[in-house]
């Protein structure tokens, strides 16, 4: 374990891989959690809520830092949330709060099911439960098909089925005829190897995963749906309703979109916070 500034930067051995997890700030204990996002993804909203709390990020098993004894071991929100409860038991820590977001989300909720003792509050921000859609076989479907454009090559139509799937707008790129196209970066290394971890080993057990509702209803944590104000109409938003209807509550609503927390931090946090604070 070693301090970086205001950072305690450590690593926990677990039965089947070794986990990468960053400490911040002093108060009652928050987990951020991703997936695929990792600790990197969650530094600025880290940064700004360890003002006061004690903020916890992880690289989910399998990405970026965090590795697997096996890499071609697939990612579940299950092995997650036992990882989780790990490294909350490595730390001292009886029980937290867990914000988790998308692939986080199904995380820090598979986390409340199976070790409700160490969670006090789970705040899950757009989880993509395919199993509460209308059409699950359908979604189960098309992210088979996402996976299957990312095997045969094409990594740029992946990504835009997973878009689209989503429905999530594509980005609009403009064209510009000033002087010859740069060429394309080099991707970075440990992008396209998360990436392909995503694709071949998260997106699947994430998006199957059924959540135990009674379990959810009735266990010691409160249970928050979160949903951005900018996500009328995706996935994540109609799956994060019908969640919340499951559960009997009705969503929360936090500013910005799928990704807000890290696209604009310094505008979730003050939501994010005041949360926190009220459950």
């Amino acid at each position: 374990m070693k301090h970086t500034k205001a950072v305690t930067i450590g690593s926990l051995k677990v039965p089947d891989a070794t986990l990468h997890y960053e400490v911040r700030g002093q108060g009652p204990l928050v987990v951020l959690v991703g997936a695929p996002m990792h600790a990197a993804h969650f530094a600025p909203l880290a940064d700004l809520l360890a003002a006061d709390h004690t903020v916890l990020t992880t690289d989910p098993r399998g990405v970026n830092r965090s590795s697997l004894d096996d890499p071609g071991q697939d990612s579940t929100p299950q092995k997650r949330a036992d990882d989780l409860a790990r490294l909350l038991t490595h730390l001292g820590a009886e029980s937290a709060a867990v914000f988790g977001s998308s692939g986080g989300a199904v995380t820090a909720l598979a986390l409340a099911a199976a070790h409700p003792e160490r969670v006090r509050t789970v705040i899950a921000h757009e989880p993509p439960l395919n199993r509460l859609l209308d059409d699950p076989e359908a979604r189960d479907a098309a992210v088979e098909d996402i996976i299957a454009t990312y095997v045969a090559g094409d990594v740029a139509g992946a990504w835009m089925k997973f878009m689209i799937n989503a429905n999530i707008p594509l980005p609009e790129f403009e064209e510009s005829s000033d002087g010859p196209a740069e060429a394309p970066a080099e991707p970075d290394p440990q992008q396209v190897a998360d990436e392909r971890f995503w694709f071949l080993h998260e997106m699947r057990g994430t998006t199957r995963w059924q959540p135990d509702i009674d379990a959810l209803r009735t266990g010691p944590a409160l249970v928050v749906v979160g949903i951005g104000k900018e996500s009328a109409g995706q996935l994540c938003d109609r799956a994060s309703t019908a969640l919340a209807t499951a559960l009997g509550t009705e969503p929360t609503y936090f500013p910005g979109g799928h990704i807000a927390f890290a696209d604009d931090p310094e505008g979730f946090a003050p939501r994010l916070r005041e949360v926190l604070r009220e459950s």
